[in-house]
């Protein structure tokens, strides 16, 4: 692009900048969202309660599937994404 072309689309530089910032703000979202590590602690945690006895097995299971359930989303995004599975 030269100046010419520079000068004409100056005016469209904060609707770029706004633009390139939301972006990084969703790709950070999604990285957040999807990183398994939290889920794995979380899980690591619920069994550590179980076998203190913290809360009873109905629930320490019904938590668990969901947690195993969000760990299948996130491998089957990161497939998707072509990042392959998780640490």
């Amino acid at each position: 692009m030269g100046l010419v072309g520079t000068i004409v689309t100056l005016p469209f530089a904060p609707v770029r900048g706004i633009g390139w910032v939301l972006d990084k703000v969703r790709q950070t979202a999604e990285e957040e969202y999807y990183d398994p590590a939290p889920i794995q602690e979380e899980l690591v945690n619920l069994e550590r309660a179980r076998s203190e006895g913290h809360i009873d097995e109905e629930e320490a299971t019904r938590r668990e599937d969901e947690l195993l359930r969000r760990l299948q989303e996130i491998s089957a995004y990161r497939a998707q994404q072509g990042a392959g599975p998780g640490p």
